[in-house]
This record gives C-alpha cells, sequence and structure tokens, in this order.
C-alpha cells in the first residue's frame, strides 16, 4: 500500500519540523539568533487518469482525472531575518544593530565572517574582538591611555584620552549587508558566510542609506517568539502522530488482506 511510504515520508517531514524548532527554543537567550522555519513540497503525483485526456470519440475530454500523491519532502529551512530587541548591557564594547547590516569579523584563515551578535571585547593588544577573540573588521586598536570610549550610531569610536578635553577618533566601523541574508551559511558561533545564494557583501557605514545604525551598550536578543514556537511545536507533534496512525490503519488492513480466507 503507498500509505505506508506516504505517511513515512510525513513523520520524516515532522521529525525535521521539530528538530527546526528545537533548535529555535534551544537558541532563545543566543545574541543575534535568527530563528529558522521548515518548508515542504509535496512529491511527484502517479497519473492514474490525465487530466485533458480524451475520454471518447466525441472529443470529450477528462475534468478532473486521478492523481495520487507520493508524499512530502523538505523544500528549505530558510532563516527569518526580521530585527530582535535589544537589550541594555552597560558594556562599553557590546553593539547592537538596529536596521539591516552586519559586523565584519576576521578569521584565523584569513577569510572574513559576518555576525549580528555585539557582544565584543578587547584584546591584550587593545583591538576590538568577539568572544573568541576574532577581530572586528576593520581592526580598530584603542589607546592604553583611553580612560573611556565612545561609539556613537554612526559607528565612530572615539576615545577620551588622559589629560586632553577634546575626543581623539580612533576608528571607524562598518557594515555589510547583502540582497538576501536568507542566503548566508551559518557556521556556529554566531557567524555567518557569504555564499553565491547571499550575493556580495556590500560594505558601508553605519547610518548611510540601507544601512542600519549601531547602539553602544545594547545587544540584540533571539528574534523567537516562544509562544508561536510551541504552539508550532504541538502543531508538528499532532502532525507526526497523525502520520504514525495512517501507518497502523494501513497495517491493519494488510493484516486483514492477508487474512482472507477462500
Amino acid at each position: 500500500m503507498k500509505s505506508l511510504s506516504i505517511a513515512a515520508t510525513g513523520m520524516l517531514a515532522q521529525q525535521l519540523n521539530v528538530e527546526v524548532i528545537s533548535n529555535n527554543i534551544a537558541n532563545m537567550n543566543t545574541t543575534g539568533f535568527k530563528r529558522q522555519r521548515a518548508e515542504f513540497q509535496d512529491l511527484l503525483y502517479q497519473n492514474l487518469r490525465r487530466i485533458g485526456a480524451d475520454s471518447s470519440n466525441a472529443g470529450t475530454i477528462v475534468p478532473s482525472g486521478v492523481q495520487i500523491g507520493t508524499g512530502v519532502r523538505a523544500g528549505s529551512v530558510y532563516r527569518i531575518t526580521e530585527q530582535g530587541n535589544l537589550a541594555s548591557t552597560e558594556n562599553t564594547y557590546d553593539l547592537a544593530i538596529q536596521g539591516r547590516g552586519f559586523f565584519r569579523i576576521q578569521l584565523p584563515s584569513g577569510d572574513e565572517a559576518y555576525t549580528r551578535a555585539g557582544s565584543f571585547s578587547l584584546s591584550a593588544e587593545g583591538q576590538i574582538v568577539t568572544g573568541d577573540g576574532y577581530v572586528v573588521s576593520p581592526g580598530i586598536a584603542i589607546p592604553a591611555e583611553a580612560t573611556d570610549v565612545f561609539i556613537n550610531t554612526q559607528g565612530e569610536v572615539q576615545a577620551k584620552l588622559q589629560g586632553q578635553v577634546e575626543l581623539q577618533t580612533v576608528g571607524q566601523l562598518e557594515l555589510a549587508i547583502f540582497f538576501n541574508e536568507g542566503g548566508l551559511e551559518a557556521q556556529g558561533d554566531n557567524l555567518f558566510l557569504e555564499t553565491p545564494a547571499s550575493g556580495a557583501a556590500q560594505i558601508g557605514a553605519p547610518g548611510s542609506p540601507g544601512y542600519g545604525t549601531v547602539l553602544q551598550g545594547f545587544v540584540e536578543t533571539a528574534n523567537v517568539n516562544p509562544v508561536a514556537e510551541i504552539t508550532a511545536l504541538i502543531s508538528a507533534q499532532r502532525a507526526y502522530e497523525m502520520n504514525s496512525k495512517v501507518i497502523s490503519a494501513s497495517d491493519e488492513m494488510l493484516s486483514t488482506t492477508s487474512n482472507l480466507r477462500r
């Protein structure tokens, strides 16, 4: 019976759905995390009676035909990049992006990664780095004699030096935007890599047309909605159970057939 394999594809699809939902829930408190959503597509159809085929010599045609579906498969797991809430930390080097854009991160391999997680700090050399010690491009170093650091909404980094009244500009943060942010490849550690699907990174200063602004002393929280995720989880669980009942019913029907006596 085809219903056995059809229901099996349904169970596999809902298993993937639950895995995506569980990852969203697990990252509810991950800075800069963007939730994901699984999308599904129906599989090929078997035509037992083709739609539009001639049904007689008089030119009549079949209006609807007989098409039997063969199940479902995962079409994509796409990332929803809507803005998360901003949480105040009062940490000088915590930065949040309000609007479009990603911070540029220099990886040890020489490649460049991108992140929305602005939980930064200073390295032993005074450079602004991520929690793993990766340098935030373009490599801004804070002078050792700085008594305070200010980062304005346009990403300009200014330091107050001891004995000086005027603030000294020590660097300019840059943001990267992409035509298709959902096409970025997640690497873990809150990092993304450019792909052919995302398009090339377009670099610009915060606050420029099309770019978000930077807020010092804030971080962007995950855009996960706990209520929506729990609702989706319950729906996926019920769908999984219904597919399993189809398999049980199909098995009982096959058992009935095998027990027929002449």
